[in-house]
Parts: C-alpha cells; sequence; structure tokens
C-alpha cells in the first residue's frame, strides 16, 4: 500500500519547513476533494495508488491541523502558510499544549458528566500560582524531615513533584501510574523519597484543582489524553473537523500527542511531518523525539540532504570526533578561531571588542552576529550590552525575562496598593516610599516625544520628603503634608505640588476605599497607571510590557481568588491562613499582601522585548543561551560561543527536568544511571554541534575563559576544539579602548 502521508526528515535548515508548506499547497491545489477524501472507505482509500491528494477547504471548515514546536514558531509557520496561499485556505495553526487547551475548554462540559465534577467554567493556573496553591496544600505533609531528605528546599520540591506529574502527562502515563513508574526509576538514584508519597500527594492535587475548576498543563493533557481522546464522541468530532495534519518539528512535541495522530490517520486522514535527529531540543523537558520518530512506518519517508550556506558539512565531522578521540584533533579550519583568557571577566571585554572591532570595520553588520552561550547570568548580560551599547552596536537578548519587581513602575505601583488598603504597613519602607514618589511625579508630555520622561520630584527631593512626612505603621502608614518639617521650602514648587497632586490623590483613594467604592485592586492599579504613568505620554516598550503585565497577572491572581471563595470553607482557608478575622475585607487585604509577595520573590517575568519585530527585522548582535538559539532556529554569519570550556554545554543550556528519563516511552520506568546520564550527554552534545554548525555561515569564535566565574577551573567537553583551534592576537591599547 501506498501511504498519503509523508515523513519529512532533515538536519537544521535542510528545508523541512517548506516542504511541509509546498506539500500543503499541493493538497489545496490538485482535483480531489478533502470531503471526497474523508468520506472515501477505507477499502477505497487502501486500493489508491495516487501519491498526490488535494484538499478542498471551504471557509466554514478549516479541515487542517497545523502544528508547531512553540509560539514564536506557530506564528512563523502560520504567516507563511497565509502568505503563500493568500488567505484562501483556513487552517488552525497551534502549538501541541494550545491545542489539548482549546479542546479542553470546549468538551468541559463532557468532561464534567465523565468525571462527575462540578460543571463550572474552568480556570487555567499559571505555572506560579500553581506552585504557590500546591505549597500551602502539601505544606503539612512536607515537613522538615522530608525536606532534609530530599535535599532540597520546600520551593524546589515542590516544583520538582508537580514536575513529575506534567511529564507524566506527556508521556500519557495516567496520575494513577505514576507511583508504579517511579517505584522502578527511583531505585538508583539516591533519592530518599517513597514513590508512593509522591503520588499521593499528586492525586490530592489533582483532585483539589479538578474540585475547583482549576487546569495547569498536566492535568491538561492528562484530560486530553487519558479522556477526551479516547471518547466515542469526541472522536467523531476530531474526524470530521480535520482531514489532514501538518507537524512541524515533531522532534520536540510529547509523546501524547502520537496518540492524537495515530488516531487521526486511523481515522483517514493524511498528514506531513517534519523530523530533526539533530533537534530534541526540548528533550529532558517532556519531548520524546525517539518515541514520536515510530509515526515514520506510516509515512512516505523523504529525507533531505544538504543545508544551504552553512559550515555543516566541513566542520561536523572533524568536531564530533574530537568528542570522542579528541587526540586525534590536529586542528581546525581557519575559520573556527579562538579567544582564550585567565579570567571570565577578561573573556567577557575580548569577546565584545573583537564584535566592535568586526562591525567597526565592515568585516560584519550587527544583524550577521550571534552570541551564544550554555548559560548566561546577569553579570555576562550586563558586560556584553553594556560594552557593545557604549559603541552604538544595539544588543538583542532572546527572552531575557526579568522579574516584573525589577521595574521601578511596578515597584511603585505596588507601594501605591499597600499606603491604600489597610493592613499591609510592614510591606512599606522608607526607600520604597521615595521611589513611587519619583516614579509617580512624571512631567506630562506630548505622545510623539520619545525620550524618558523626566520628573517632578528627583531622588534627592524624594528622599528628604520620605524622611520627615513618612510614618510607618503596621496597619495606617501614612503620608503627612510637605509643610510638617520646617525647611519643606527647600523642595521647590515643582517637587512640592507634585507630591501634594500625589498625597491628594492617594487620600481620595482610601476614602474610596472604605466607602467600598473601588471594585477590586485592578481597578486601582488602573486608575493610578492612567493618572500617573500613562497621562498622553509614550512609555518606553519595556515599561508598556511590564505594565500589561502586572495587570494580566492582578487579573488572573484575583480569579483564582474569587473561585477559591466560591468554594466554600477550603478556599477561605487558603485565602487567610495566617489571619483569624473572617471579614471580606480581611480576606481581600490578606490576598494583596501575598499577591505583593509574590512579585517581590521574583517568580512573575515580562519580556522587555517584542515578541515579533515590527516592521523590518532589528539591526542587532543576538545574544542567546543554546537553548533559546536552538528553540528559535535563527541562522548568522558570525557565531561566538561563550564560555566554551564550560562543562554545562553536555547539558544543552536548559536544565533536565527531575524524573525526565524514567517517562520515556521505550524505557518507561527504567532507573537512570550514571552511565547512562554519561551517553545521554554524549548524545546531546552530538546533536547540538551538528545543529549549531548548520546555523553559522562564516566564522566562529570559541571564546574561553580558563577559571568559570566561581573561580573553579573548566575543563568542559569542548575545551580540545579551543585547543585545536586558531588563537586570537588582540591588541591592548584596543582593548584598554573598549573597556
Amino acid at each position: 500500500m501506498v501511504s498519503h502521508s509523508i515523513w519529512i526528515v532533515g538536519g537544521s535548515r535542510s528545508g523541512k519547513t517548506t516542504r511541509l508548506v509546498e506539500q500543503f499547497c499541493s493538497w489545496v491545489n490538485t482535483g480531489r476533494g478533502v470531503h471526497e477524501l474523508f468520506y472515501t472507505k477505507k477499502a477505497k482509500l487502501k486500493a489508491s495508488t495516487s501519491a498526490s491528494l488535494s484538499l478542498d477547504i471551504q471557509q466554514a471548515k478549516p479541515g487542517v491541523l497545523v502544528l508547531a514546536a512553540n509560539d514564536d514558531n506557530r506564528r512563523e509557520l502560520g504567516d507563511i502558510i497565509v502568505t503563500i496561499t493568500q488567505g484562501k485556505y483556513p487552517v488552525r495553526v497551534k502549538t501541541p499544549l494550545g491545542f489539548f487547551q482549546d479542546d479542553i475548554v470546549l468538551f468541559w462540559p463532557l468532561l464534567t458528566q465523565l468525571l462527575k465534577i462540578k460543571a463550572q467554567f474552568p480556570v487555567r493556573l499559571r505555572p506560579e500560582s500553581e506552585q504557590e496553591l500546591a505549597t500551602k496544600l502539601w505544606r503539612s505533609q512536607l515537613d522538615t524531615e522530608i525536606l532534609r531528605r530530599a535535599g532540597v528546599n520546600e520551593y524546589r520540591l515542590v516544583r520538582r513533584i508537580l514536575d513529575l506529574m506534567q511529564l507524566a502527562a506527556y508521556s500519557g502515563t495516567p496520575c494513577e501510574n505514576i507511583a508504579e513508574v517511579l517505584q522502578t526509576g527511583l531505585e538508583d538514584n539516591n533519592v530518599d523519597l517513597e514513590a508512593q508519597f509522591l503520588a499521593s500527594l499528586l492525586l490530592d492535587w489533582r483532585n483539589w484543582c479538578l474540585e475547583r475548576g482549576f487546569l495547569t498543563y498536566g492535568i491538561i493533557t492528562e484530560l486530553y489524553g487519558q479522556h477526551l481522546l479516547n471518547h466515542e464522541n469526541y472522536q467523531q468530532h476530531l474526524a470530521k473537523r480535520y482531514q489532514a495534519v501538518i507537524a512541524d518539528d515533531v522532534d520536540e512535541y510529547p509523546g501524547v500527542v502520537r496518540n492524537l495522530f495515530e488516531h487521526l490517520l486511523d481515522q483517514g486522514a493524511i498528514a506531513a511531518f517534519s523530523y530533526n535527529p539533530d533537534g530534541g531540543v526540548r528533550l529532558g523537558l517532556g519531548a520524546d523525539p525517539e518515541y514520536m520518530a515510530g509515526l515514520a512506518k506510516r509515512c512516505r519517508v523523504e529525507t533531505l540532504t544538504g543545508v544551504t550556506a552553512s559550515l555543516a558539512d566541513r566542520l561536523v565531522g572533524p568536531m564530533v570526533e574530537s568528542l570522542t578521540e579528541p587526540m586525534f584533533l590536529s586542528g581546525l579550519p581557519p575559520m573556527v578561531k579562538s579567544i582564550q583568557t585567565t579570567s571570565r571577566a577578561q573573556l567577557l571585554r575580548q569577546t565584545a571588542e573583537v564584535i566592535a572591532n568586526a562591525i567597526k570595520s565592515g568585516d560584519a553588520q550587527p544583524e550577521q552576529v550571534a552570541i551564544i552561550a550554555p548559560g548566561l547570568d546577569a553579570i555576562a548580560r550586563y558586560t556584553i550590552i553594556e560594552i557593545l551599547t557604549k559603541q552604538n552596536i544595539p544588543v538583542e537578548s532572546l527572552n531575557d525575562q526579568r522579574p516584573l519587581i525589577s521595574s521601578p513602575v511596578i515597584r511603585a505601583l505596588l507601594t501605591m496598593m499597600a499606603l491604600v488598603y489597610p493592613g499591609l504597613g510592614r510591606l512599606v519602607d522608607r526607600d520604597a516610599v521615595a521611589e513611587m514618589l519619583v516614579v509617580l511625579s512624571r512631567k506630562p508630555e506630548p505622545p510623539e516625544t520619545p525620550a524618558p520622561l523626566p520628573t517632578n520630584i528627583d531622588p534627592v527631593r524624594a528622599g528628604l520628603i520620605a524622611d520627615y512626612c513618612f510614618v510607618p505603621h503596621p496597619d495606617h502608614p501614612n503620608l503627612l503634608p510637605v509643610t510638617s518639617f520646617e525647611r519643606w521650602d527647600r523642595i521647590g514648587y515643582a517637587a512640592t505640588t507634585a507630591y501634594g497632586e500625589i498625597l491628594q490623590w492617594l487620600e481620595e483613594q482610601r476614602s474610596q476605599q472604605e466607602l467600598r467604592l473601588i471594585p477590586s485592586p485592578i481597578s486601582l492599579l488602573d486608575r493610578a497607571i492612567q493618572r500617573f504613568l500613562w497621562n498622553g505620554s509614550n512609555l518606553p516598550y519595556d515599561q508598556l510590557a511590564a505594565l500589561r503585565e502586572l495587570l494580566e497577572t492582578a487579573q488572573h491572581y484575583w480569579e483564582i481568588d474569587t473561585r477559591l471563595r466560591q468554594s466554600r470553607g477550603a478556599g477561605e482557608e487558603f485565602l487567610s491562613q495566617q489571619s483569624t478575622v473572617n471579614s471580606q475585607q480581611s480576606i481581600v487585604n490578606n490576598t494583596i499582601a501575598e499577591f505583593i509577595q509574590l512579585l517581590r520573590r521574583g517568580t512573575i517575568t515580562a519580556n522587555p522585548y517584542p515578541l515579533r519585530a515590527i516592521g523590518s527585522v532589528r539591526k542587532a548582535v543576538t545574544l542567546a543561551t543554546i537553548f533559546q538559539y536552538r528553540a528559535s532556529r535563527r541562522f548568522h554569519e558570525w557565531h561566538f560561543w561563550l564560555d566554551a570550556g564550560s562543562p554545562l554545554w553536555a547539558k544543552g543550556g536548559a536544565a533536565t527536568l527531575f524524573g525526565a528519563p524514567f517517562f520515556l516511552q521505550d524505557r518507561l520506568g527504567q532507573p537512570w544511571t550514571a552511565e547512562d546520564e554519561k551517553s545521554a550527554e554524549q548524545t546531546r552534545l552530538q546533536r547540538i554541534l551538528s545543529d549549531l554548525l548548520s546555523r553559522v555561515s562564516q566564522r566562529i569564535y570559541l571564546c574561553h575563559s580558563d577559571l568559570a566565574v566561581n573561580g573553579q577551573e573548566q575543563l568542559g567537553p569542548l575545551l580540545p576544539l579551543v585547543h585545536a583551534a586558531v588563537s586570537m592576537e588582540l591588541d591592548t591599547e584596543s582593548l584598554n579602548a573598549v573597556g
């Protein structure tokens, strides 16, 4: 039998996505219709020898499910399909988890009947909310002895346990079977925790969430794989909705997605898959490339060879061979150079110097350069960005998600909330008040003004006002009029006026809060943003992103708060564990305090850069970790591999989730030994080298310092490559000028 589905296999940048789009166009442009294909009996379909089928897609019936590995790739793939087909054929482009979530919500009434749970609209928990609520649910059971045996703090242990549930769901393992998998998997891993105990915690957590209509990524995936996908009514609906599937980079998908594909193929759908043997970026984070590769036996396999304009052909062989036989590596081609220093501080400066000199001389443009590291600490990011920015060279830091609390605007708004609502005085101090006065006293400027807005109260005057006018109090912290200290005239007219306006606004909000005229804390935040921050001005993008994330987080937090209060006694226990007062206002104030403390722990982040470039591609040097760079599927002419001697290169630039190897289908429940870890690191490093070499076309700089940031000697697996590369001779005077 000739299969109508195709399995496109090839390395990075070999044209797999382009081939997928071509196949889609072939389906929709040739004569046979999707409905004819779908309703044809299986016998007739098997007898067909035509390798070219087409889809007659109607506007009201998309018929084609398009999946991509992550959200960025999803948008890119969707744009390509819409552009090439001129928008004539509606398609649904999702990530696998996004698809699961949409269908779980759509068929929630069916699930409530199956599981016999309360019929209420589901609410998805963000990871930070999941962590917080699970910690409170389990706290009585995670005593000091349990934490000592686990060898980690409470936060890390809770995260590990929650990750186990997610990994199990991704593999298609029911929550009830987690104990069995862990029982054998943890035998030789020196983890002194009972598998049955961990599984019981997860069952309690899952049941607690379902009773309240809460959904996490793990629960969503389990509900879909264990209940929805196996339900006859849903299967019929699924078959009617989709007659074709396009799935890009299936090597990044969790194993449970294969069950979805198998079902669609069994129902007569046609499919096109792309698979990268050098991919597996998310292996250890839930992906199961080996299991997904089993789909190839149901398809017609197409192998794409050759990578456009890359160094892979010349360098993959000798570099990969050096990992196992470093003594036989005599040298590398001249396009591979090394930058070697003693300290990491020197390395960062010299790397930035080489980049600056290359750009200034015209050898390279900023958008042609990428700096890739196994891990990027705040010092490295700041140093590189600071040095290059001083040379008028912009830097784009991929997915540089900084904690919301690092933004002065966010800190000012949280201080404002603590001054309006009673009982939050312990969350306010003198420095926070001074910062709030500076931030909230911006001068109003017209929207077309691009420069940062000046303030009416500078830091010195704000400090003086906070010293003399701030009155700390555990329940009712207060700000006094500026005339409360003798030399208030030193503040100046502009600062005095601005302070008076802030003081008057705070008093108005307190009065309205006492009269219950502020619907929710979210309304208060919105009022403050409109009054002091927006005010017709043109805010920088990083501040807009932070404010948007703050409001979305607050909305989510109070949505959870409302649902918990609706769940009677159990919900109130979570909302006011520290309080014996049963008043509604005390519960609200306690929730605000927990919200402020959650943000101050740095749990919530916001990306200060646009998710996608507006207009032409930004002309900037790319700064990324290995994981971020590979996941974004970027390509550059010049690569700088930072910390090339680090042992973290074998880790792939991303931490493997605890228990991830136990839930791979080819070794489900088997113990993970030191030998297994060594073999996995060797394989992972080979994939990393093959992938990165396919994403660079001209030069590679191996940047190595003898000592790491903690002062330890670096003896990572790429060290033979560093010594085999041509060493750069740097000009000391030029280095001092750049530094």
